[in-house]
């Protein structure tokens, strides 16, 4: 909607607005692709803004931050080769079910004690697969998960202490494992000037008082190649409502969001584009 509006008024700005809208979004399209393809070429892109629904917020509030908004992230596969075998004869197996879970209790203690704690940090493993039935103990489990940090030293660390957990673990109980990491995003960093100027602009449609300037999360988002590129902020539209039952975090099976928030992000969009170019003319 915010395309359409900026479109019909084109005779009046005074320069030119680009839309990016992703292929596979976050997969093997999206923003770095794009930027391969171009987008931020001919014309050549001065500033970009984009936003996020967020149901961490209510509706009616924006939050805006300048430096690190979202995180740096990346995903990894773990493959444990054991011994499969009856589960009523564990002593003739090597259990990659058991070795598994000491693997994930320790990857927890990564965070916890190998990395400072004034510094953001994640280790998840959010899938595990292993056996088909209850009384077999399975040759191989394979688990899933991420890690994600602000920085790029730390970033480092926590890959390499995840290998050599998963390694040494592995070896302990006579298994075998191999890990496979896969790089995705870096972080995202708001432009401090660019921040600054969404701000006061969501300022004129919500009011000030509902602009939330500390709000960041471990999340990733492949904004993160654009504001690499270019001075710009990715901010947060605020889309909980609890009169409404909307209430349930993202990427919960439950997760919905109120609609209402969406006029609110595309008059906030539409208002940016017109004042920044009034701004860049003078």
């Amino acid at each position: 909607m915010a395309a359409k509006i900026l479109a019909a008024k084109r005779r009046h700005l005074r320069g030119n607005v680009k839309f990016m809208f992703q292929p596979a979004e976050e997969g093997p399209g999206g923003a770095l692709p794009m930027i391969k393809g171009g987008v931020l070429d001919r014309p050549r892109v001065d500033a970009a803004v984009a936003l996020h629904l967020w149901n961490d917020l209510p509706t009616g509030k924006i939050g805006v931050k300048s430096g690190p908004t979202f995180a740096g992230a990346d995903e990894f596969l773990i493959t444990i080769r054991g011994k499969g075998g009856h589960g009523a004869a564990p002593h003739q197996t090597k259990d990659p079910i058991a070795i598994a879970a000491q693997i994930i209790n320790a990857l927890q203690t990564i965070v916890s004690r190998k990395v400072d704690p004034l510094q953001p940090a994640v280790v998840t493993i959010a899938s595990i697969h292993g056996g088909t039935a209850y009384n077999i103990i399975p040759p191989e489990v394979l688990m899933k998960g991420t890690f994600r940090t602000f920085n790029r030293g730390l970033r480092i660390k926590i890959r390499s202490e995840i290998e050599r957990i998963v390694r040494v673990t592995s070896s302990l109980h006579g298994a075998t494992c191999e890990i496979e990491r896969i790089p995705r995003y870096p972080p995202t960093i708001n432009d401090k000037a660019m921040s600054r100027f969404v701000e006061e602009t969501a300022g004129t449609v919500v009011g000030g008082q509902n602009v939330v300037t500390n709000e960041m999360t471990m999340g990733a988002e492949d904004m993160s190649y654009v504001l690499e590129r270019v001075p710009g902020s990715y901010f947060l539209l605020g889309s909980r409502n609890a009169k409404k039952g909307l209430v349930h975090p993202h990427h919960n099976p439950r997760f919905n969001f109120d609609e209402d928030a969406l006029p609110i992000g595309v008059e906030i969009l539409t208002r940016i584009a017109k004042r920044y170019l009034e701004v860049a003319d003078r």
